[in-house]
């Protein structure tokens, strides 16, 4: 029954390989949304994520790590007092109006700490050291920043709301889901940029628990101290970052649209190819009948033949959308494609092309074998 499913799928090459290529066109389709979705997501909470903070003190309703709301920085001393607390420091997250060389002026969101090196922020550094930053009016730009800012080295200067610094460093992977770049600055430096709204205030307070220490524990305590305020552990600020994007955007709809309309378009090509073809081998499979082979041996031929196209199609669309990846990334567009998403789109890919085979099923469960008696 194989051999006949081959036989069968290579009578016509052309509407094999227009079905392979439907398939293939789905997949990466598929591919492409989901890994940007899910990189565009990432970078949402990015900064979370690889933050070496246990729970992190917000103000009342702060919808996303982006958007914060200041309020005192006095308040870090009360979390300071809570038992199981390790250490805690102010943070501030801001966005910034900077300056271009040519004239225009950009956005970028600022993280600002007395001391980074001790919360892992930032965490991959290519050029300077972090702790230099606390020497003066000093900034690290991720290199993401290029494309917005323009190509930039240490021992350039940059106007930030008005206040030139000097760029005396640079990193990597450093990226905000409203693409805005990020840029490291010492945290009174930061504060001076905008007195009127950061002077002796902060945004967050970031919390490093005690060995052992119950987070759920000392949350409640941060949050008896702070009545006002909210106090999420890194797991569900990462979270809610990333939901806020998700549905204030519609985000999550476009990609599930676009998602089903690949899928639509693969079974489409799948099952009509599939029952076209059917149609043609009609007298093959009433032989089959006519000799003792059962209905469900035809269905395993056209099953055959459904796996045969997702397995080739699944390949052929995941080797182009590895191709495409470079590319991606350097427009700052990277796919965020792990073993987890190729393992499901494989399976879905799978299942799908299975379904579409179904529709050959009732063809041939009215095929009489006694037609291939007829003239």
């Amino acid at each position: 029954m194989v051999d006949l499913a081959i036989k069968i799928l290579l009578d016509d090459k052309a509407r094999f390989l227009t079905t392979v290529t439907g398939v293939a066109f789905a997949v990466a389709l598929v591919y492409v949304q989901v890994g940007l979705f899910v990189g565009l997501l990432a970078n949402a909470s990015i900064t979370i994520d690889k933050m070496d903070a246990d729970l992190w003190v917000v103000a009342r309703n702060t919808p996303n790590v982006d958007f914060a709301n200041p309020f005192s920085e006095a308040y870090v001393q009360r979390v300071r007092s809570a038992p199981g607390v390790r250490r805690a420091d102010n943070l501030i997250v801001w966005f910034a109006t900077v300056a271009l060389p040519g004239g225009a002026k950009e956005s970028a969101v600022i993280y600002a700490l007395k001391d980074f090196t001790r919360w892992n922020l930032p965490w991959k550094v290519l050029e300077g050291n972090p702790a230099d930053l606390r020497r003066g009016r000093y900034v690290f730009l991720d290199d993401s920043a290029t494309r917005r800012f323009g190509a930039f080295a240490v021992g350039d200067r940059r106007e930030f709301s008005g206040h030139r610094l000097k760029v005396i460093g640079r990193t990597a992977e450093a990226r905000s889901f409203t693409t805005s770049p990020i840029a490291f600055l010492d945290y009174r430096v930061a504060q001076s940029l905008t007195p009127d709204e950061l002077d002796r205030r902060s945004t967050y307070v970031v919390v490093k628990l005690e060995p052992g220490a119950d987070a759920g524990a000392v949350a409640a305590a941060i949050r008896a101290r702070l009545p006002y305020h909210d106090v999420h552990t890194r797991a569900e600020w990462s979270r809610r970052s990333r939901d806020y994007w998700v549905e204030s955007t519609g985000l999550g709809l476009t990609m599930f649209l676009t998602v089903a309309l690949g899928c639509l378009v693969g079974v489409i090509v799948v099952a009509q190819t599939l029952y076209t073809s059917t149609t043609e081998h009609l007298a093959e499979f009433a032989t089959v009948k006519a000799i003792g082979g059962r209905d469900r041996d035809i269905y395993g031929v056209i099953i055959e033949q459904a796996s045969i196209a997702a397995c080739l199609g699944y390949l052929l669309g995941s080797a182009a959308t590895l191709a495409c990846v470079p590319a991606l990334a350097r427009i700052d567009m990277p796919l965020a494609i792990g073993p987890e998403l190729a393992a499901t789109i494989f399976l879905g890919t799978l299942g799908l092309c299975l379904l579409a085979s179904a529709w050959s099923f009732r063809r041939i469960a009215a095929l009489d074998p006694a037609t291939v008696f007829r003239g």
